[in-house]
């Protein structure tokens, strides 16, 4: 349900951002990406589907673990991300990264949750370059609404209609 709820969702986003759209779900102590779209040309940010990725840098990493047992998340993640970061993430429901994961990379990530239990991080990811000095601030709406959009879809989904 997830990743057909997730591709016209993701176009979308592209679409609006002109920017590689992906969505990531945790395993374990990694993330995996489980759907993407990407820019037909030009610098772009290329994750392909099945990759699995560190918890320890990036924006969807600090989506997946913000609403982590605390416990937990000191005993593994502490050396990388702070309380106070994984906090602010929580009360605003997205995350950003500038080369944390990769340099020259930018990546923005929005939650889609359920009961605040989160299911998967959506995301966009571009050269710094091209997504200005403040991309937090203007793609927060766009991937908001495709996270809420997402949400919606996986409630809709669950309940048969």
């Amino acid at each position: 349900r997830l990743l057909t709820a997730a591709a016209p969702i993701l176009q979308t986003l592209l679409d609006r951002t002109g920017e590689s759209a992906q969505i990531y779900r945790r395993q374990g102590d990694m993330r995996v990406c489980i759907a993407a779209v990407e820019r037909a040309s030009g610098l772009r940010d290329s994750i392909p589907v099945g990759a699995m990725l560190s918890m320890e840098a990036g924006s969807a990493a600090q989506i997946l673990l913000a609403w982590e047992d605390s416990e937990r998340l000191h005993q593994v993640f502490a050396r990388k991300f702070t309380a106070a970061k994984l906090t602010a993430v929580r009360k605003r429901g997205w995350a950003e990264s500038i080369n944390e994961r990769d340099e020259g990379v930018f990546d923005f990530r929005a939650d889609s949750q359920r009961v605040r239990q989160v299911i998967a991080a959506i995301s966009i990811s571009g050269p710094n370059g091209r997504m200005g000095a403040n991309p937090g601030r203007r793609y927060a709406p766009l991937v908001m609404a495709a996270g809420k959009y997402l949400t919606d879809a996986l409630i809709k989904a669950s309940s048969g209609r």
